[in-house]
């Protein structure tokens, strides 16, 4: 079997597993979960192959052209290198990890073979993303992915929360793919084609006419499916959905779709100093401002969402200063203690028999009940913070030390502006994310909340799983040294520099998180149940709280006080109620679009009912009542009719004669 042939099952597989598990799922139960599971996993021990056959050689390209359109054509192309290949095998691992998964996770689910179909449709559309060449055929499985993220995430959708985090998954992200299909459009205008190594063709001569305007109308759709600010809003939401969809989409889909374009088509942006700067400022914004949000959730699967918004920051970071490679390494790293930390999250909920039940204030007793998910989450939370040897902390540290070239000028046609600016913003974001990984690790696995009762072990393979991709987050920062033969040929060793800083910079957090985090569970055990909390060294407006419990008070159960255990509280200070509903970004939106969109909508209703609508009644009104008096006069009396004849011939014969008489005058 040739590569190109492995290359096209890869993506076909997955396809047709889903058509056959939506066609059979409900004939024949006892084919969903093998048509779930085999073909994901072929599909991902195919991409291992394609990855070897490809290795660090020249990109294989083949095309045959769909259709002819009369101007620019539309090929069936496969554009496979380094960057491809290792990123198709994330896909399939991950893919095949949730598939696996929720099969344990979801087997009372009565709606799981539709679930087990969409996630397959999931996992063909991110393939097809990978693999293409041609960015029509690209913007297909972009499309499919947004389609598929809105049943997955509305899974639940007996729940009010499901339905309103699918659908507002569905527009924002819909908000972004508008300017990023005219993006497409301008772009193949300029370059003659929709393939993308002729773009690159066209870039590399100069060719294109408007490269600014292309860039941004690009990075708007990027923004909206990486969770980007400003439209990154839809993501912590989505955890309305089942938490297996919640790792596919941020682990190795969905979000990982608009970093992955972007390094496809990173000349095109790096043709433009503006947009650079652009995406530098957006990704500092977005990496500082979700590091916040992060610190002040209660949701464990919250935290976790605003975290995968902080590290696509770092990967956009990254794409700023000019280095895909530190990028996309990022991308493959993240996605593996991601996925990791999801599913962890998984068993933690499953734990306490609730498939809604994630407050971290509530948390007791998990580390001797669930030990597999105590170790593997920890040593994601390690990698997440990018201590060492783990593998975020050569991935994070490749971004970073980009970053540092790029602001020393280094970095040939990458703005000085845009390195200084990933870089600082960079650093704050390591301290803050050490903060929250230890602030996570701390309530979920020593907090002393409510203990639920034990509901028994974890299913193997959900534990199996989590071993799984422990793996890749132990060791995948090993293989650092021959990444840049597999990308552009750029080191992604870690810099003295950058690991000193934010190494250390990550120690602090996690230290400081940890002293606050003594500091209020020993102010929470001193207070007895009904006492007024009086912390002197608390933030303003934040000094009393009602205790209501004898060590630490479960979260809300006093009108939704905070847990005065509860270390980012006394971190963020002020700033903690803010931060908690992401310093009110949605409110903003809802008065600046949403509200005027409902009062441009009634006024418009208004005019229908009461304008229109009298206008098309009064036209009806006229003939009606015409009808109405000639219907009158038909009665069927004979008589009628005669006397009807006489009245008018006398009528006549009056009127003639007034007309002879004045005529004769």
């Amino acid at each position: 079997m040739t590569l190109t042939t492995t290359a096209v099952l890869v993506p076909l597989l997955p396809f047709l597993g889903a058509a056959a598990g939506l066609l059979l799922g409900g004939r024949a139960p006892g084919f969903v979960r093998p048509l779930a599971v085999l073909p994901t996993l072929a599909a991902a021990g195919l991409a291992v192959t394609v990855a070897i056959g490809q290795g660090a050689g020249p990109a294989t390209d083949i095309a045959t052209q769909l259709t002819p359109t009369g101007s620019i054509p539309i090929d069936l192309a496969l554009h496979i290198d380094g960057f491809a290949a290792l990123l198709a095998v994330l896909v399939g691992v991950v893919a095949s990890c949730v598939q696996l998964y929720s099969t344990a996770y979801l087997r009372d689910d009565p709606r799981y073979p539709s679930y087990a179909a969409l996630v397959s449709l999931f996992t063909s559309a991110m393939l097809l993303v990978v693999y293409t060449g041609d960015l029509m055929l690209l913007l297909v499985g972009w499309e499919v992915m947004g389609i598929c993220s809105y049943f997955l995430v509305g899974h639940y959708w007996e729940t009010e929360a499901a339905r309103a985090a699918s659908l507002k998954a569905f527009l924002v992200t819909k908000l972004g793919d508008v300017p990023f299909l005219f993006g497409i459009f301008a772009l193949a205008a300029d370059a003659g084609t929709f393939r993308i190594t002729g773009i690159l063709g066209t870039v590399a001569n100069g060719g294109l006419d408007h490269p600014t305007l292309i860039a941004l109308l690009l990075l708007a759709g990027v923004a909206g499916k990486s969770a980007q600010f400003p439209l990154h809003t839809w993501l912590p939401d989505a955890m309305a959905g089942p938490t297996p969809v919640s790792a596919l989409i941020h682990a190795a889909t969905m979000v990982a779709a608009g970093i992955y374009v972007v390094a496809r088509l990173l000349p095109v942006f790096a043709a433009s100093a503006a947009a650079l700067v652009v995406m530098g400022v957006m990704a500092a914004i977005t990496m500082v401002g979700s590091g916040l949000a992060a610190l002040a959730q209660d949701d464990i699967k919250r935290v976790l969402a605003y975290s995968t918004v902080g590290q696509l920051g770092y990967m956009l970071g990254a794409l700023a200063v000019g280095d895909r490679g530190a990028a996309v390494f990022h991308l493959i790293s993240h996605g593996a203690f991601k996925a990791l930390l999801f599913l962890g999250a998984g068993v933690i909920i499953h734990a306490a028999g609730t498939n809604s039940l994630a407050a971290m204030s509530r948390m007791s007793g998990l580390a001797r009940r669930i030990p597999d998910a105590y170790w593997t989450v920890t040593v994601a939370l390690l990698a997440l913070a990018a201590i060492p040897p783990f593998a975020g902390f050569f991935s994070k540290e490749a971004v970073l030390g980009a970053a540092e070239h790029a602001a020393t000028g280094a970095a040939h046609g990458i703005p000085g502006a845009a390195g200084w600016t990933v870089l600082v913003s960079g650093l704050l974001t390591a301290l803050l994310t050490a903060a929250y990984a230890t602030r996570l690790w701390l309530l979920a696995f020593k907090g002393t909340g409510v203990e639920v009762p034990d509901h028994g072990p974890q299913p193997a393979v959900m534990n199996a799983v989590l071993w799984v991709l422990f793996l890749p987050t132990l060791a995948l920062g090993l293989a650092s040294p021959l990444l840049p033969d597999w990308f552009d040929g750029r080191s992604l060793a870690p810099t003295l520099t950058t690991s000193v800083l934010g190494t250390g910079i990550a120690l602090v957090g996690g230290l400081v998180t940890y002293a606050a985090w003594r500091h209020t569970t020993a102010l929470a055990a001193r207070t007895p149940i009904g006492a007024v909390v009086t912390d002197p060294d608390a933030p303003p407006g934040l000094a009393e709280e009602t205790a209501i419990a004898t060590h630490a008070p479960v979260y809300g159960s006093v009108a939704g006080a905070p847990d005065p255990a509860d270390p980012g509280r006394l971190l963020l200070g002020p700033l903690q109620p803010h931060a908690a509903v992401g310093f009110h970004l949605d409110a903003v939106y809802s008065a600046l679009f949403v509200r005027p969109v409902r009062a441009a909508a009634t006024l418009v209703r208004f005019l229908d009912r009461e304008v229109v609508d009298t206008y098309v009644r009064g036209a009806g009104a006229a003939p009606r009542w015409l009808g109405a008096a000639v219907r009158r006069a038909q009665t069927g009396n004979v008589q009628t009719y005669l006397g009807a004849l006489l009245a008018g011939s006398l009528v006549l014969a009056v009127a003639a004669v007034l007309v002879a008489t004045g005529t004769g005058a």
